[in-house]
C-alpha cells in the first residue's frame, strides 16, 4: 500500500515559503471552501449569486494567502501584510455585501446607490489583483484595458482617449457608475456566467481530481501505459502519451501534466535514445492533448456546454473522435521516430505487469466509470461531480480497511489500538491533503474565470463583439481560411498572458458571432475550434509554456523543445479545420458520411505524420511528401471528388513507400 512511488503533484502557491500560521489559514479556508462546494452540489443548491459571491469571496481570500503580494521569493513585511489586510477585506466586501444586500440591490434594478458604485470599485479592484497574484500580469492587464476602453469616448470618463480609437472601435463611452454598475452588479460582469461555471462543474470536478491525485490514481495510470505499450518500440514515448491522455481527464493544466507525467516519462525517452528536445516535445504535446481529452476536458466542456446550450454529454460525445485523432497523430510521430532511429522497447523485467497494476488499481477506475454512467443518466454535472468525490473517497476507505484489517495482518502487521489510531489519522490527514488541494487547484481558473466576466462584460455594454465581427469579415475578405488563421493567431497572442479558460471565452465571445452568423459555420463546431485553438500556447513557439515546462525536465533548449512540440502537435491546427469544413463529425449526419470523414481524417493526419517526418516504412523521398502534403488540401476541402483524389494520392504514396521498405528488407532488416 505504499505510495512513495507516486508522481508528485504540483500544488500552486507550494513554491511560497509561508509561516506556519499562514499555512495553517490557507488549509482552513481551503478546506472550508471546498465542504462549502460540496453542501451546494450535493446537499443543499444555492442561488445563483449566492453561490457565486460566496465561491469568490473565499477564493479570493485563498488567492492572497497564497500569493504574497510582492512575489514568492520576498517576504511579505509590514507593507506586504497591509495590503493583504486591506485586500482580505475586499474579497469578504464582494461577496458578503452581494449576500447580504441581495433582494434590495433587485428592487433597484439599475439604480444603483453610491454605496453600490463604491463596492462594485473595490471589487473590481479586489478582483483584478487577486488575478494578479493567481494568474499573472497579463490577465490583469487585459482586465485593464477593457474597462479603459468602456471609459473611451465622448460621454465617457475618458473622452481624450475616445479620440484616438480607429472608427471601427469607436463607441459612445461609459461612465464610472455604469461601467461598475455592468461589472459588480449587472449579470454580464464579474458574476457572469464564466465565475458560474467555475463555481459550479469546474470546482467540484477539479476536486474530484485532487482525489484521485492524492489516492494515487495517477501512478496506476502512468503504471497502466507502461504495461500497455513499454516493450513496444518507442515504449515510453509511447506510455507517455497514454499516460497524458489518462492524466489529463484528471490534471487541469498541460503544464501541470507535464510535471506529473514527464518527471517519469522523459528520463526513459531520453535513455531509449530519443534526443533530450524530442522527449521534452513528446511529452508536451501529449499533456497539451490532455485538456480535450473527454470526459472532463479541463473546464472548456462545460463552459462549452453552457454558452451553447448543449447537454454536458453531447459535449463529451462528440469529442471522443477528434481526441482519438490527435492522440494518433502524436502516437504515430512517436512510432515513426522510434522506426527511423531503430529504437526498441524495454526489457520485459523493468516493466509493471498488467495484472499486478489492475490488481492494485482497478479501484481507480469505478469512480470513472460511475462518472460516465451518472452522465448518461442525464444527471446533472455538478451532482455528477459531487457523486464522484463520494465513490472515490469511499472506494479509497473501503480499499484501505480491506487491507488493513485482512491483509496486513498475514505480513506480520497486527491490528492493535495504535495501529488503528495511526490509520484513521492518516486517512483524515488524506482526506485534508485532498481538500485543500482541491481548492488550491481551482484558484486560478476561478479567477481567470472572474476577470473574464469583466471583458465579457465590456463586451456587451460598448457592443465590441460586433465590431470585432466586422474587422474580422473586412480583413478575411468573407474567406473562411483565412478567418480561422486570425483566430488561430489571435489565440496565441492571447495565450501569451491568460489561461486557456480565459483565452476560450474572450475568444468566442469576440470571434464566436462572426464565425457562426457570417461565415456560416455550425455554433457547437465554432466554440470547439475556438476552444482547440486556445490550447495553442502551450506548443506554439516563441511561448508554448507546456514546451518550457518539458524542457526544463529534459535539460533541453527550451526554444528547441518548443518547435518539436510544435511539430507533434500539429492535429491542433488541423483537426479544428476539418471540423469547420467537415462538420458531420461533430454535428452527426448520414452514418456512412460519418464514417468516411473520419476514416479519411485520420488517414490524412497519418500521412501528414509521416510527410513531415520524412519516413513511415522506410525513408520517404521529397516527391511523395509533397504530394502527400497537396493531397491533404484535397481531403480537407468538402466535395467527395475531390476527397476521393486526395486518399488515392494518400494510398499510392502510402503504398509505394511499403513496396520500397519491402526491396530494402534484404538488405536493411528490421526486427520486432
Amino acid at each position: 500500500m505504499s505510495e512513495s512511488n507516486q508522481p508528485s503533484s504540483v500544488v500552486p502557491g507550494g513554491n511560497v515559503i509561508q509561516p506556519r500560521m499562514v499555512l495553517w489559514s490557507i488549509t482552513i479556508v481551503a478546506v472550508g471552501l471546498s465542504l462549502f462546494q460540496l453542501y451546494s452540489a450535493g446537499i443543499q443548491p444555492l442561488g445563483l449569486f449566492y453561490q457565486r459571491s460566496i465561491h469568490l469571496a473565499l477564493i479570493m481570500v485563498l488567492a492572497f494567502l497564497m500569493f504574497p503580494a510582492f512575489g514568492p521569493t520576498r517576504k511579505r513585511g509590514v507593507l506586504g501584510w497591509g495590503l493583504d489586510l486591506l485586500f482580505f477585506a475586499g474579497a469578504i466586501l464582494t461577496g458578503g455585501y452581494l449576500v447580504l444586500n441581495l433582494d434590495e440591490i433587485f428592487s433597484r434594478a439599475g439604480f444603483w446607490n453610491s454605496t453600490d458604485i463604491l463596492v462594485a470599485c473595490i471589487a473590481t479592484v479586489t478582483v483584478l489583483e487577486a488575478s494578479r497574484r493567481a494568474v499573472g500580469f497579463g490577465m490583469t492587464v487585459i482586465g485593464l484595458l477593457a474597462i479603459v476602453y468602456a471609459f473611451a469616448g465622448p460621454r465617457g470618463e475618458l473622452p481624450w482617449l475616445g479620440e484616438w480609437m480607429p472608427g471601427i472601435l469607436e463607441h459612445r463611452g461609459y461612465t464610472i457608475d455604469r461601467v461598475a454598475g455592468q461589472l459588480y452588479l449587472g449579470q454580464e460582469g464579474i458574476f457572469g456566467l464564466p465565475l458560474g461555471v467555475a463555481a459550479t462543474y469546474i470546482f467540484i470536478f477539479v476536486l474530484f481530481g485532487a482525489f484521485l491525485e492524492c489516492t494515487g490514481a495517477g501512478k496506476f495510470f502512468i503504471d497502466m501505459a507502461y504495461a500497455a505499450t513499454g516493450r513496444q518500440r518507442g515504449g515510453p514515448a509511447k506510455a507517455a502519451v497514454l499516460a497524458s491522455a489518462g492524466m489529463g481527464s484528471i490534471s487541469g493544466s498541460a503544464i501541470a501534466n507535464v510535471v506529473t507525467t514527464g518527471a517519469f516519462t522523459i528520463p526513459l525517452m531520453k535513455r531509449l535514445g530519443y534526443k533530450a528536445k524530442q522527449a521534452g516535445g513528446i511529452e508536451a504535446a501529449a499533456s497539451t492533448g490532455g485538456q480535450i481529452m473527454p470526459p472532463l476536458m479541463g473546464a472548456g466542456a462545460f463552459l462549452i456546454a453552457e454558452y451553447t446550450n448543449t447537454p454536458y454529454l453531447d459535449i463529451v460525445k462528440v469529442s471522443i473522435l477528434p481526441a482519438i485523432m490527435y492522440f494518433a497523430t502524436v502516437y504515430l510521430f512517436v512510432h515513426i521516430i522510434a522506426l527511423k532511429q531503430g529504437m526498441q522497447g524495454l526489457p520485459k523485467d523493468e516493466l509493471p505487469q498488467m495484472r499486478q497494476v489492475m490488481k492494485d488499481g482497478w479501484h481507480f477506475l469505478l469512480p470513472l466509470a460511475v462518472l460516465v454512467w451518472l452522465l448518461a443518466m442525464s444527471m446533472s454535472p455538478m451532482r455528477v461531480g459531487y457523486y464522484a468525490v463520494i465513490t472515490i473517497l469511499a472506494v479509497a476507505v473501503l480499499r484501505y480497511v480491506l487491507w488493513f484489517f485482512f491483509v496486513a495482518p498475514r505480513q506480520g502487521q497486527p491490528v492493535t489500538a495504535t495501529a488503528i489510531k495511526d490509520v484513521v489519522r492518516t486517512g483524515f490527514a488524506k482526506l485534508i491533503e485532498g481538500l485543500e488541494l482541491g481548492a488550491r487547484n481551482a484558484v486560478a481558473v476561478s479567477m481567470a474565470c472572474a476577470v473574464a466576466g469583466i471583458i465579457v462584460g465590456v463586451v456587451g455594454l460598448t457592443g465590441l463583439g460586433l465590431k470585432f465581427s466586422s474587422m474580422m469579415l473586412a480583413f478575411s475578405g468573407g474567406n473562411l481560411v483565412l478567418a480561422l488563421v486570425m483566430v488561430l493567431l489571435a489565440s496565441l497572442v492571447l495565450g501569451m498572458g491568460l489561461p486557456v479558460t480565459a483565452s476560450y471565452i474572450v475568444l468566442i465571445v469576440l470571434v464566436g458571432p462572426a464565425l457562426t452568423a457570417e461565415f456560416g459555420v455550425p455554433l457547437l463546431v465554432a466554440h470547439l475550434v475556438v476552444f482547440w485553438y486556445s490550447q495553442d500556447s502551450n506548443v506554439t513557439p516563441p511561448i508554448a509554456l507546456a514546451g518550457f515546462a518539458g524542457a526544463a525536465i529534459a535539460g533541453s533548449k527550451p526554444m528547441e523543445t518548443s518547435f518539436q512540440a510544435w511539430k507533434f502537435a500539429k492535429g491542433l491546427y488541423l483537426i479544428p479545420l476539418f471540423m469547420v469544413f467537415n462538420p458531420e463529425i461533430i454535428i452527426g449526419g448520414p452514418v456512412p458520411v460519418v464514417i468516411w470523414n473520419g476514416v479519411i481524417a485520420i488517414l490524412a493526419l497519418g500521412a501528414f505524420a509521416a510527410a513531415l517526418e520524412g519516413y513511415l516504412f522506410t525513408k520517404m523521398s521529397w516527391l511523395p511528401r509533397i504530394a502527400i502534403t497537396a493531397a491533404i488540401f484535397g481531403v480537407f476541402y468538402p466535395n467527395l471528388m475531390t476527397e476521393i483524389a486526395g486518399v488515392a494520392v494518400m494510398v499510392v504514396a502510402i503504398g509505394a513507400n511499403w513496396l520500397a521498405s519491402k526491396r530494402e528488407a534484404p538488405a536493411t532488416p528490421v526486427s520486432g
